[in-house]
């Protein structure tokens, strides 16, 4: 098979992206049944789900693994490298593979992908005193910075992907971020590492003079890199560039100091071309106890630039800059609404985010008033605002998400990741760019910017539309102008993101040390088994290029334009990894926290859908076991909607699973529990005059044959009660405007929970309101989550059709349970009329009764629903609850496990249960005067699963308006 100048062992990724040839499968088929048979106690696969999910990362490449390998321990990492020494498997390669966000293809290729992320995420022992950790790679930043908070301790530098980006990530890519300044790289805080040689041999890296009685695999590594470092040190002090990111990876010019040498200056950055690191012992420094933000704006993007040379030498810990399309986007985040106040110029084209910090608030506070004064006097500048306390926090949240919200389309272009971590001296970062900018421009392309000025990266993504083989020759005319303009600028190619794909650059950069890293190469990897392609060959062999390696986009294109613009919100997923998160309150993805399996993540998810797609799944023409496995990974979303706002680039998992459930049992015979689910709300009406034998169903005898269909009838499940018959029914001719309200009720309220309308009423009747009830219609959100979509459809219309002829009276209509009211404003047409939650029709009513007081504690726990909304959602719950003098707090919580019905599931139920030990079984522990839960299926699961019954929040605000009144004052 002709592969141009690939070696034989790209050729068949080369070719085909999503079909190996069965030849190289059989081969790692072998390998991990050997794996296996010799002990390996991790997992292992072969399966076309788990492959194809991890074919991409956050780059513009897509390369299919041959199998996938997640080791439980660095036993198992041994028993994979000594594997790789046996002559029958000389041929198998290595991936490497961390969080999975690189930007770059840094960890993509055909091959064996060694993932410690889901095991190996071991925190071995944390040495406050004197500051330093040992942990496995597989943890997360994050997770290591929540278990160092208590002790006033943080593992830096500060990276936008923290919440997903893993310690072996970290050290594989040197990788750097906010603060780097102060805080450096990576590297800089690695004290020792435990890697795993071709072979089987450790090497335990540690700063000290060449031991000559170490032999193995081992000691020749040492010996080289003294050999290298004392014979080269003239070239390299002169070749080497006088950058804060200097060269990531092969860092010849720290591997020498006096008569010492430590190998993990080559080994950091090093993007798993080495070695397999098992362990590191890091540095990890104190919290600062006080820090601010000063945020200058701008009426042009290259005055915030100079402007941020001047700012820098102030003493500033990180000084960020972001553009016009940055600060629009982050304009449009749930979470903007809390710092809104921080961003007051609308029209500004540029903000520069500086940051101070210091051990004495008092100090920090008077150095920051001095400093506002001086900058007062900047030309250029449109306005200065000031944040400190829990807004520095949010500030910086906003600022994390700009990588992803970059990613967002722009029609059919979408911005993308190849030329955006240049690195140049921060006194030549305005010309550059001016001149970075002129490039685009002349391309005609739109892009958003956004870094480290103090450091002289900023981020910078073209948006083009690969899926147009015509725009592909801009990948290699726009890296090779940008990579000319930073040399003449006295900069790199890639000063924070690692090389991966972008390697052909790494000869000439290197230019005469290039083979001392082809020398490192050969001693660490002789046979080029550990991720071949990258940095450097131990022979004079061929490194990746830019583009001839195969292109999301090119597989993208294969799909029909009509599906790729149906099933658009999988197509926009950029691979950035934020569903990727594992932190147990936040939000996002309950299910991928649960499993810890990437298939079931909203990237995973996408990336099978489309490959389907790409199979021609919709006409029945996919393959029928990788349907199958896209099916299980499917049916594991909870559609709680969570990536809709969370994930930067707004991926709708539960939309493209209706999507997929639609095609998918057009062909297939659904499961009986779906007709079940599909018919509940239209026939509960009827259920209803039957409450006896519902009940006896739900709750008794009938309690098998749910079973029997793949639900399961809960200890807590709620009896059906006696319906809203009390309730005046809206009648279009005698509503009021002034007074009036319509509840739209929702199937568990109108006939679970009645006595919240009940309450309801009261509140509203204290309040000078009257409550009506419009006719009681099926949402259709069951029928949407299960993929009926026309029967949805259908449903909707004539809901929609229903409210409008109310809402055409003035009166505002209200929903009680949050996934329903929700959904009429994401999954109706556009014309649906607006369905407010209740704390926003309550909230200015309230506000206008007397202020109260109280010694009553409250815990309100939202709908994740809700949460997804960021601030604004809990913002009037905040308000009602002060106005009546209660202290209320608002614990972060992820999702209940319940999710609607997804819980009653029998095959779901266990996972249900321990979603919900993630953050609620703390949340909903005693403690409080009261806890309130806004949503039907999460006082369901809390009862279910603790034996408590929460509240509604309307139910406790009758219990305080019908109290006597302790005014303030």
């Amino acid at each position: 098979m002709a592969c141009g100048p690939w070696p034989p062992i790209f050729c068949a990724e080369v070719t085909n992206v999503t079909s190996p040839a069965p030849l190289r499968l059989a081969d790692y088929s072998a390998f991990v049944k050997t794996l296996k048979s010799k002990g390996f106690r991790g997992e292992t696969t072969i399966a076309a789900s788990d492959r194809v999910v991890l074919a991409t990362d956050n780059s513009i490449y897509q390369l299919l693994p041959d199998a996938v390998a997640w080791p439980m321990d660095e036993d198992d990492l041994v028993l994979i490298a000594r594997l790789l020494d046996e002559p029958r498997f000389h041929g198998i390669v290595l991936r490497p593979r961390g969080g999975g966000t690189g930007t770059n293809g840094q960890s993509l290729g055909n091959g064996l992908v060694v993932d410690c992320s889901r095991h190996m995420t071991g925190i071995i022992e944390i040495n406050a005193e004197q500051g330093w950790v040992r942990v496995q790679t597989g943890v997360i930043k994050d997770q290591l910075n929540a278990a160092l908070k208590p002790l006033g301790l943080f593992f830096a530098p500060e990276l936008s992907t923290s919440s997903r980006a893993t310690l072996g990530g970290m050290i594989s890519t040197d990788a750097c971020g906010q603060g780097s300044c102060v805080y450096g790289k990576t590297s800089n805080h690695v004290l020792n590492l435990r890697v795993v040689l071709v072979g089987g041999e450790i090497l335990e890296t540690r700063r000290a003079p060449l031991d000559r009685t170490i032999k193995g695999r081992a000691g020749e590594v040492l010996a080289c890199l003294d050999d290298i470092s004392a014979s080269q040190a003239d070239l390299i002090a002169a070749r080497f560039p006088k950058l804060n990111r200097s060269l990531t990876g092969y860092d010849l010019a720290h591997i020498r100091d006096g008569d010492t040498i430590d190998p993990a200056a080559v080994l950091c950055g090093s993007e798993g071309t080495l070695g397999l690191i098992a362990e590191a012992r890091l540095n990890v420094l104190q919290i600062p106890k006080a820090a601010a933000l000063i945020l200058i704006f701008y009426p042009d993007f290259q005055s915030a630039l100079r402007d941020a040379r001047e700012v820098a030498v102030l003493g500033a810990t990180s000084v960020e800059t972001i553009d016009s399309r940055v600060l629009g986007l982050a304009r449009e985040e749930p979470t903007f609404s809390a710092v809104a106040h921080l961003f007051p110029q609308a029209g500004a084209q540029g903000v520069n985010i500086v940051e101070f910090t210091d051990n004495d608030p008092a100090t920090l506070a008077a150095r920051v008033t001095t400093l506002v004064a001086q900058l007062a006097s900047l030309p250029a500048r449109l306005a200065m605002t000031v944040a400190d306390g829990h807004e520095v926090e949010l500030v910086w949240g906003l600022r994390k998400t700009a990588v992803g919200l970059l990613g967002r389309a722009i029609g059919d272009k979408r911005p993308i990741p190849f030329v955006e971590d240049c690195a140049v001296p921060p006194e030549n970062l305005e010309p550059f760019i001016a001149g970075f900018r002129a490039i685009l421009d002349r391309e005609g392309l739109a892009y958003g910017m956004f870094g480290h000025v103090d450091a002289g990266v900023l981020h910078v993504r073209p948006a083009i539309d690969l899926t147009d083989p015509a725009q592909e020759p801009l990948i290699r005319r726009i890296t090779e102008a940008v990579e000319a303009l930073a040399r003449s600028h006295d900069g790199l190619l890639w000063g924070e993101h690692g090389k991966g794909v972008r390697s052909e650059f790494v000869p000439e950069v290197f230019g005469p040390l290039y083979p001392s890293l082809q020398r490192i190469k050969a001693t660490f990897d002789p046979r080029n088994q550990m991720n071949p392609g990258k940095i450097a060959t131990p022979d004079n062999g061929p490194l990746w290029k830019i583009d001839e390696v195969p292109l999301r986009g090119q597989s993208d294109r294969t799909v029909l334009t009509a599906l790729r613009t149906e099933y658009a919100s999988a197509f926009g997923c950029n691979g950035n990894g934020a569903c990727f998160n594992r932190t147990l309150d936040d939000v996002m993805c309950p299910s991928y926290k649960v499993t810890g399996d990437r298939r079931h993540s909203p990237k995973g998810r996408v990336g099978l859908v489309r490959e389907w797609l790409r199979q021609g799944g919709p006409d029945g023409r996919a393959d029928p076991q990788f349907e199958i496995e896209v099916k299980q990974a499917i049916d594991g979303c909870l559609s709680c909607g969570a990536c809709t706002s969370q994930c930067p680039v707004r991926v709708d998992v539960p939309s493209i699973r209706s999507l997929f459930l639609d095609s998918f049992y057009r062909r297939h015979r659904r499961p009986l529990r779906d007709a079940a689910l599909t018919h509940m709300e239209g026939l509960l009406p009827l259920a209803a005059k039957f409450r006896w034998g519902f009940n006896l169903m739900t709750n008794g005898p009938g309690a098998a044959l749910m079973a029997a269909i793949g639900l399961t009838a809960l200890p807590s499940m709620p009896k059906q009660s006696r319906g809203l018959r009390w309730l005046r029914q809206a009648d279009i001719a005698r509503l009021d405007p002034k007074v009036d309200v319509v509840l739209v009720p929702d199937a568990f309220t109108q006939f679970f929970e009645p006595q919240v309308v009940a309450d309801l009423d009261v509140v509203l009747a204290r309040l000078q309101k009257k409550l009506w009830l419009a006719p009681y219609r099926p949402s259709g959100k069951a029928r949407k989550v299960l993929g009926r979509l026309a029967g949805f459809s259908r449903q909707a219309e004539i809901q929609k059709d229903s409210l409008k002829a109310i809402a055409a009276t003035g009166v505002p209509l209200m929903g009680l349970e949050p996934p329903v009211t929700l959904s009429y404003r994401t999954d109706y047409p556009d014309d649906m009329p607006a369905v407010a939650l209740p704390q926003q029709m309550l909230a200015p009513l309230i506000a206008a009764l007397p202020a109260r007081t109280s010694e009553m504690a409250v815990r309100l726990l939202p709908h994740c629903s809700e949460r997804v909304l960021g601030a604004g959602a809990t913002v009037e719950w905040r308000t009602i609850f002060d106005r009546l003098g209660i202290r209320l707090d608002i614990p972060a919580t992820g999702c209940c496990g319940m999710a609607g019905m997804w819980g009653h599931e029998s095959t779901n139920r266990a996972k249900s249960d321990e979603i919900f030990g993630h953050s609620w079984k703390a949340a909903t522990a005693p403690g409080a005067d009261a806890i309130l839960a806004t949503g039907f299926s999460c006082r369901c699961q809390t009862k279910h699963m603790t034996g408590t019954e929460l509240q509604h929040p309307v139910s406790l605000l009758r219990q305080l308006l019908e109290a006597p009144v302790a005014m303030k004052g």
